[in-house]
């Protein structure tokens, strides 16, 4: 490489953490605290979306609750 700089190598699959930081979270999430599902883009909060009311797929609403609470 030009600059010296070695690739560093991303743990696609399993990751926990990278070079000491947490990951950033990406996608959608159930808040467990709040009964909501929340969007995340680049770390950041985007949408939020009370779970009650909520209209997507109920299989996917019980995926998610399972897989990806926070």
């Amino acid at each position: 490489m030009k600059n010296g700089n070695a690739p560093e190598q991303l743990d696609l699959f399993g990751g926990a953490e990278l070079n000491g930081s947490p990951p950033v979270l990406n996608g959608v999430y159930y808040e467990k605290a709040t009964g909501m599902f929340v969007s995340f883009s680049r770390g950041r909060r985007y949408k939020e979306w009370p779970a009650k009311t909520c209209t997507f797929d109920k299989e996917w609403q019980e995926r998610i609750k399972r897989e990806r609470a926070i």
